[in-house]
């Protein structure tokens, strides 16, 4: 039975402080306020960070499989944010700077509706020469398997995400990168077509699927074709066959198996059990990279996958019971 190893996954991205509270109708967005006034939850956040912390939660032992880089800032929520990631039992490193507060991102309740305000502030502020380059923290990267890294990062350290790409790609290890929002395949399309080639494994949902074919001219919208020609994309790594995973909400999530698409249905859901979507996407692939860090079958992974994601949306925010009983 293969086990995960302790910093066996990597994960590099925006790290936000997840604030959540039950609002009134008629309160203002105004950060202190809110923490202030409201009874507040705190979460490690960001979309990698939550995707790393729910593969560490579904593995469970060893503690530290995931190893989490992000810049946050040196003040209150940098210190909660530390403390969170720790007890989600992520290795998180964050680069901390002073120019720019940590980043947040505001959950607003009322009653079934969720406001979310994002700032990412610090998160903005990752410096590649700064933090990823010292020894100390390469030999973490080193020491990973399996890498993944959201879309949202290439708006702010494309040449940190092409040097870790880079040395997954000349140590046959795998890199996974997200489509994460069409907005990426659309105003990023530069830095994301350079990390391409040296993605193994790409997640996305439908809506980023489409966008993405549209801005590279593929003239379909079939998702099993769209699945297929960037499976087909120019990619350095000739020992791994790209791996393209396109989840659709409720409908089949599509991936390339081999040489064929295959469909995988998810779990049912009775809609009324449905609390909150938001970091279902993030779950999935926490849940995907979980089963992969232990070597498993595409097929199984996608199953965890499933598992996570419907664990999720049962709840509010990114956030899961004490154990998972996965089978």
């Amino acid at each position: 039975m293969p086990t995960a190893s302790q910093n066996a996954l990597f994960g590099m991205g925006n790290p936000l402080l997840d604030i959540s509270a039950v609002v009134d109708k008629d309160f203002l967005d105004k950060f202190e306020e809110l923490v202030q006034k409201n009874k507040v939850e705190y979460h490690a956040g960001g979309s990698t960070q939550n995707s790393v912390k729910i593969a560490q939660w579904m593995i469970q032992q060893p503690h530290k499989v995931a190893t989490f880089f992000g810049c946050i800032g040196k003040d209150h929520f940098g210190e909660i944010l530390k403390q969170k990631a720790a007890e989600a039992n992520v290795d998180a490193h964050y680069y901390e700077q002073s120019a720019e507060p940590t980043g947040t991102c505001a959950a607003c309740i009322t009653g079934d509706n969720r406001s979310l305000v994002a700032n990412l502030a610090a998160a903005n502020c990752y410096n590649k020469e700064k933090h990823l380059d010292l020894d100390k923290n390469w030999s973490l990267v080193e020491k990973a398997r399996v890498y993944y890294i959201a879309g949202f990062f290439l708006t702010v350290s494309p040449e940190s995400i092409l040097k870790v790409a880079k040395h997954a790609s000349d140590h046959n290890k795998t890199f996974g990168l997200n489509l994460s929002a069409p907005f990426i395949s659309q105003f990023f399309k530069d830095p994301l077509m350079k990390v391409l080639p040296y993605v193994d494994v790409l997640f996305g949902n439908e809506t980023e699927a489409a966008t993405f074919a549209r801005e590279q001219g593929f003239e379909t919208e079939d998702i099993e074709e769209i699945a297929k020609r960037v499976q087909n994309l120019p990619k350095v790594n000739k020992n791994r066959q790209r791996v393209v995973v396109f989840t659709q909400g409720s409908e089949d999530t599509v991936a390339t198996v081999g040489d064929k698409v295959t469909r995988f249905p998810v779990v049912d859901i009775d809609q009324r059990d449905i609390v909150d979507t938001n970091g279902a996407g993030d779950a999935f692939v926490g849940g995907f990279l979980s089963e992969l860090v232990q070597d498993k079958p595409l097929e199984q992974c996608i199953r965890a996958g499933h598992y996570a994601a419907n664990t999720i949306i049962r709840r509010s925010g990114c956030t899961f019971p004490d154990k998972p009983d996965f089978q």
